[in-house]
This record gives C-alpha cells, sequence and structure tokens, in this order.
C-alpha cells in the first residue's frame, strides 16, 4: 500500500487519529516533519490553518467597522458584549480593561480549535508511515497538551501579574496570609491563635495555585481527547448515520469547555483584583 498519499474513507470529518495498528486515538500528536530543527506536528498544523481561516473569515465578514454594523460586524460586536456583561461583574472594574482582551482571545481560540476536529478534512487524509501506523495531518489543536497546558500556563502568569498590578503586593500577601479576623472585634488570645492558622491556610492557597496550570490543562485536554474517542469508536462501528448525532453533542461540549476554561481564569483573577478600593488599601 502506498505509504506517502492514503485517505480515509470513514466519515468525513471524523476528527480522529486512529493508529491503523491498534484500532486506538492516539494520545499525543504525530510529528509530520521539522522546521529549522524544531517539530512540526499534526495539531501544531491544524492550528496554523483553523487560526489562518478563521482570521480570514473574519476580515471578510466584518470589513472596516462601521457606525451601522452589518451582519458579521454585529455578531461580533453581540458576542463582545455577550462576554463583556459576563466577565465585568467577577473582574471587577479595575481589572476588566487589563484582561478582557486575554479572555476572548481564550474563549474564541479554544471555541474554534474544539470545534476544528468536525471539519471535513481534519483526521481524514494522512499516510502510513514505515511502521504501517496511519499518520493523520491534522487533529485538533486541543486534543495535544502541549497546547493546553501552553494556555494554562499563560493564564497563570496572568494571574500573577495581573493581580500584583491591580491589587498591589501588600494586599495580595495578605489575601494569602493574612489574619482574616477583625481586630477590633476578636479577643487579643483568639487572634494570635489565628495568625498561624491563616498562615497554614495560605501554604495550602499556594499548593492548589501551583496546581491551577494542571487542572486547567488535563481538563481541557481529556474533553478534546474524550470526543475524539468517542468520535472513532462511533465512526468505525456505524460510519454514515450514527456518527452524525455525537457531532451535534461535540458542538455543545466545544461551546462549555471554551466557557468553563475562560471563567476559571476570570474567577482565579477576581479573587484578587474584585475588593472594595478602601478593603484593598
Amino acid at each position: 500500500m502506498n505509504k506517502f498519499t492514503i485517505f480515509s474513507l470513514s466519515f468525513p470529518a471524523s476528527a480522529v487519529a486512529l493508529n491503523a495498528a491498534e484500532g486506538a486515538v492516539s494520545p499525543s500528536p504525530y510529528k509530520l516533519t521539522e522546521i529549522f530543527g524544531l517539530p512540526l506536528t499534526n495539531t501544531i498544523l491544524t492550528t496554523w490553518v483553523v487560526s489562518i481561516l478563521f482570521i480570514v473569515v473574519i476580515r471578510l465578514t466584518v470589513g472596516k467597522p462601521k457606525l451601522i454594523p452589518g451582519k458579521g460586524q454585529a455578531v461580533i460586536e453581540n458576542l463582545v458584549a455577550g462576554l463583556q456583561e459576563l466577565f465585568e461583574p467577577i473582574l471587577g472594574k479595575k481589572a476588566f480593561r487589563m484582561v478582557f482582551p486575554l479572555l476572548i482571545g481564550f474563549f474564541v481560540f479554544i471555541l474554534i480549535h474544539n470545534w476544528s476536529g468536525l471539519i471535513p478534512g481534519v483526521g481524514t487524509f494522512g499516510h502510513y508511515d514505515d511502521h504501517g501506523h496511519f499518520i493523520y495531518w491534522m487533529r485538533p489543536a486541543n486534543s495535544d497538551l502541549n497546547a493546553t497546558l501552553g494556555m494554562a500556563l499563560i493564564a497563570t502568569m496572568a494571574w500573577l501579574f495581573i493581580s500584583l498590578k491591580v491589587a498591589g503586593p501588600k494586599f495580595f500577601i495578605w489575601e494569602l496570609f493574612g489574619n482574616k479576623a477583625d481586630k477590633k472585634e476578636t479577643p487579643a488570645a483568639i487572634y494570635a491563635f489565628l495568625i498561624p492558622i491563616f498562615l497554614g491556610v495560605g501554604l495550602i492557597e499556594i499548593v492548589s495555585i501551583c496546581f491551577r496550570p494542571i487542572s486547567l490543562s488535563f481538563r481541557l485536554y481529556g474533553n478534546v481527547f474524550g470526543g475524539e474517542s468517542l468520535l472513532a469508536s462511533m465512526t468505525e462501528k456505524a460510519p454514515f448515520v450514527v456518527p452524525a448525532v455525537f457531532y451535534f453533542y461535540e458542538v455543545l461540549v466545544g461551546v462549555v469547555q471554551a466557557l468553563i476554561f475562560t471563567m476559571l481564569v476570570a474567577i482565579y483573577i477576581g479573587l484578587m483584583t474584585n475588593h472594595d478600593e478602601d478593603h484593598a488599601h
């Protein structure tokens, strides 16, 4: 069998990265080639292609912004306005303008790449390697743990920077380790007893903060990878009818997972920044 130009004859947009020899979805992306000594995987290729297509479609649909918006511009403006109403109460007014571009970037990027596995051609074309494994040329970006971990690390660094900038180092440290009891209304002995307790709570909070990138990345990766496995299984059993039902399910999952990731990042930042000004001082 020719190992260079092969395509899957399963349901056209199955978005599965099946290993032909094992009949299972690969938990990691396939390396296609190298560019300047760096590996080019099928998830990276999909990221580039889908992102460029999305930018081109938005530019063609929206065009130059107008005072009286057209249909394309109205859709984008409604999306932005809806997300603004959702995130501003969580973040607070001080942090909102700084964080919102990052949050809407996360939401849109995750959403289109969650849905990229449903595009005809993704998970369809590829070639056989020397070991008889079928290498798909394109695969959803979020099915690569490297991609989800990278976004989670960016979100964590943004949380640290924005929290320190908006709330200030003093409030940041107090929020983690400070004694939250009211000194005026709490007896001195009890207040002193609570100090080491809150210090211990702060250390536990530091541990939970360190695990945030892991939980964010594995949650998104697990759902996208699970969707691949589900579509692969259904496509293998009934290639032309049954998978269509699960495609609608994956559309919903794509929206939910993009919203959950973005919402959690907003909540993490809002816990530090969304306080009354007097309280922060």
